[in-house]
């Protein structure tokens, strides 16, 4: 069974918190993307949009963690990178900018796009980023993304099966 049968049979027979854990899950995954998008998405289509996105948030924003704790705890094998010269310059360089406060807006700004959330998330933790405002600007960047995907299933699923001859 695939992911999106999976995490589609989860939501249908738990709702709402199939759909935290099916986030949770996708979330959890570093740097192997699985189809969470496509799933809230769809959700959209058949469930409180508002909702969607919310748990939706929850689930991402926890799932997130891991690359959280990824970069906690493998910050210590990275600290002889910062030394070299390529990588050490760009490390260097993004803890400056994470310790002059726009690492909110930077974990911020990736969690509200599909931009690749999990680099970000393994260098909040290698560079000791509070975990609150490291859990609350994941939290707000993730429900609004999730907030666009459910309201386009909410309003879009119809228009896409009515182009394919289907119906619900």
């Amino acid at each position: 069974m695939d992911f999106l049968t999976w995490g589609h049979s989860l939501i249908q027979t738990s709702g709402y918190l199939g759909l935290t854990i099916v986030n949770l899950v996708g979330s959890a995954t570093i740097f192997f993307p699985l189809p969470i998008a496509a799933i809230v998405f769809i959700s959209g289509g058949f469930l409180n949009p508002w909702l969607v996105a919310l748990f939706a948030a929850i689930g991402c924003t926890f799932g997130e963690l891991t690359g959280y704790g990824l970069g906690k705890g493998g910050g210590k094998v990275l600290e002889k990178y910062k030394k070299g010269w390529r990588v050490g310059r760009s490390l260097r360089l993004g803890e400056k900018w994470f310790k002059r406060g726009r690492g909110f807006f930077c974990i911020f700004f990736f969690a509200a796009t599909p931009l690749p959330y999990d680099v970000v998330g393994v260098l909040g933790g290698m560079f000791n980023y509070n975990i609150k405002k490291f859990i609350l600007a994941s939290f707000l960047g993730k429900w609004i993304m999730n907030l666009a995907l459910a309201f386009g299933g909410f309003y879009g699923i119809n228009w896409i099966l009515n182009i394919f001859k289907f119906s619900l």
